[in-house]
């Protein structure tokens, strides 16, 4: 019998290190899933369909809203942004296990839809390193800067509905804490239902 996959669900502020500990967890680990988002925006230079976004044109977009395509979605600056249901779900019942790398307004919808979705909030060891991460990436400007991080204050706020924080100081280390959660909610009484019936 194959056992379904966990469902987890990354958050936190810009300057996290979410991407990062996406990457390094991934490394390592080839039986994970990386959800990719669909779009409504046009691909920026370099940017490949089905790779880094699935591009899709507002009608086609909100035909799958309509069919309940989308996990979560929301809208930004006149452009769409979800996650597609199919492919998760597929993965999944794969018995793979899916990464959604999505904001806290995502992170709620998909909990709300998925129940048993794993949800994690990842932050900084300080308010100080966040600042310093985000100076430190030199391709905003110090205006940018400061809005990323009053926008930090108010997605740190919503951490306490998460069910796990990862403090992203030493990546290997946050890496490691990413696949103990992985490994922890395997083993959870519903995730195992199933099998203890067939048993």
């Amino acid at each position: 019998m194959v056992r379904k996959g966990v469902l987890l669900v990354l958050s936190g502020p810009s300057g996290s290190g979410k991407g990062t500990l996406v990457k390094e967890y991934t490394k390592k680990h080839d039986d994970v899933f990386v959800s990719v988002s669909a779009t409504t925006r046009s691909p920026r230079e370099g940017e490949v369909h089905g790779v880094n976004y699935f591009f899709l044109t507002v009608e086609e977009f909100k035909g799958k809203i309509e069919e309940n395509g989308f996990l979560e979605y929301a809208q930004f600056c006149d452009n769409f942004y979800g996650t597609p249901r199919e492919s998760v779900e597929k993965k999944l019942n794969e018995g793979m296990d899916v990464i959604l790398e999505i904001d806290v307004q995502g992170a709620l919808q998909v909990k709300k839809n998925c129940p048993d979705a794993v949800l994690v909030f990842t932050l900084p060891p300080s308010y100080e390193v966040l600042r310093e991460r985000l100076i430190g990436r030199g391709t905003e400007s110090m205006e940018v800067v400061e809005k990323r991080l009053s926008a930090a204050t108010d997605e740190i706020k919503c951490a306490e509905k998460y069910d796990y924080v990862i403090v992203n100081d030493k990546i290997e280390d946050a890496a490691r804490e990413l696949g103990a959660i992985f490994s922890a909610s395997k083993c959870k009484l519903e995730n195992n239902i199933d099998f203890i019936k067939e048993f």
